[in-house]
């Protein structure tokens, strides 16, 4: 056996009909010319155990979907995952999810299936978007064995973008939903912060068209530039 063999996790153990499952999900999708208005998207966001990428876990998941250009609340995701083991930390103030909660949760693998249903060849969006892609794809890997290939687009990265007279000092989801005056009833839960970033990603989008962005590929290939420009202004 060689070291890199032995070094490597192994392959998580499904059964039949999960195998059978995993198997026929919907494969990803590059980013396409079509408009805005006709991509389906899904807006994702995780609560975790702490903000370790490698080590922490995703204890819920929230996700709604963007389709015809507005957000259908008949396709909404939410679930919380079992995690008796975890032991309870400082995120807890701020998710929420005490023993119980985690303790009463879904089997992780059947809820991440559930998952990779409702995301099914659609791009995802996020707040922080490389947090929650990291996440998401190790959880995907160490559970189900499942390679994330989905894009991502970064609703924090898209609103500086398509804003660059709107100056925040932190410039976090609140202080954007602040900016655009948006009424938000509740915070930190999964599914409510899935549900405010599908409404501040529809903001955008509307600005991204008047600004002559109007395909998925346009809006990802101009945030590459100013991700390039950024990095050159900041000398790194």
């Amino acid at each position: 056996m060689s070291l890199f063999t032995w070094l490597r996790p192994a392959a998580p153990l499904l059964d039949d009909s999960l195998r059978h499952r995993l198997a026929g999900m919907a494969k990803a999708k590059p980013l396409g010319v079509c408009a805005l208005r006709e991509q389906r998207w899904v807006v994702l966001d995780l609560e975790t155990s702490g903000l370790n990428a490698s080590r922490d876990q995703v204890l819920s998941i929230g996700a709604v979907a963007i389709e015809d250009g507005a957000i259908d609340f008949s396709q909404q995701f939410e679930r919380t995952l079992r995690r008796p083991l975890h032991k309870t930390n400082a995120s807890v103030l701020i998710h929420g999810l005490g023993p119980s909660a985690l303790a009463a949760g879904s089997d992780p693998t059947e809820a991440l299936l559930d998952l990779l249903d409702f995301i099914g060849d659609s791009p995802l969006l996020a707040f922080h978007a490389a947090f929650d892609q990291r996440m998401l794809g190790r959880t995907l890997k160490e559970s189900l064995g499942y390679r994330l290939l989905h894009p991502f687009l970064d609703v924090a990265e898209l609103a500086p973008m398509l804003n660059p007279d709107t100056v925040l000092r932190e410039a976090g989801l609140d202080d954007w939903v602040a900016r655009f005056g948006l009424q938000v009833d509740e915070r930190h839960h999964a599914s409510a912060d899935a549900l405010v970033t599908a409404e501040l990603a529809l903001i955008l989008f509307s600005q991204a068209r008047r600004q002559q962005l109007d395909s998925p590929l346009q809006l990802e290939q101009r945030l590459r530039g100013w991700r390039r420009r950024n990095a050159h202004n900041h000398g790194l």
